[in-house]
């Protein structure tokens, strides 16, 4: 993972609510564990026509939508199935922030865990978002707040140590390896004595 400080871009909107994994990525391509090459298969079975084409009719295929790593979705965003490949789908796809007033929360777990922002706001600020698709927003990870472009600021709520993670980059397993040397200190200070499971009292 790559150290994500903040998310700025414009912003595209799927105003539709229960938008489940299986919509994000269809089970059929959960057969690899390579995360590289996923972006091409989100929304799927929604983004292409029955031949093949860009359905003009899905609104990330819109050309104001091009580029934009910000998604405004509707409520309860992420729901159904863990599968983590639905994260890895959206980061590949070029999406950095995912912003809905509900996001289930396998799916918002799992996408802090690989570097995809998932970001809860009220109903009322949410509902301001959605209705202004293709504005740019500023999301500052370190101070959990995003600025609009009229300099107002919306604070939202951010585990700790989810934002360390983001902000440095790793991923739980990185986190231990961070700590190893820590680790081991505290190891070399313990009592030989004291129960474990090696040494079970």
């Amino acid at each position: 993972m790559k150290p994500l400080n903040r998310v700025r871009s414009r912003t595209a909107v799927l105003p539709f609510e229960n938008i489940d994994t299986d919509r994000i990525i269809p089970a059929r391509f959960l057969t690899t564990t390579e995360r590289v090459g996923l972006g091409r298969h989100a929304f799927n079975d929604w983004r292409y026509a029955a031949d093949g084409a860009p359905d003009p009719a899905f609104p990330l295929n819109a050309p104001e939508a091009k580029g934009c790593a910000i998604l405004i979705a509707g409520r309860n965003f992420g729901c159904g199935s863990s599968r983590e490949h639905a994260p890895w789908a959206l980061l590949d796809y070029g999406i950095g922030a995912v912003i809905s007033s509900e996001i289930a929360d396998i799916f918002r777990s799992n996408a802090l865990k690989n570097g995809l922002l998932a970001i809860v706001l009220p109903p009322d600020q949410h509902a301001e978002l959605l209705a202004q698709p293709g504005i740019e927003l500023d999301i500052d990870i370190a101070a959990s707040t995003i600025t609009l472009p009229d300099g107002r600021v919306f604070a939202f709520a951010l585990d700790g140590f989810a934002r360390h993670c983001l902000l440095n980059g790793i991923d739980q397993l990185g986190f231990l390896l961070d700590a190893e040397a820590a680790i081991g200190a505290f190891e070399r200070r313990a009592d030989p004595h004291r129960p474990s499971l090696e040494n079970p009292a």
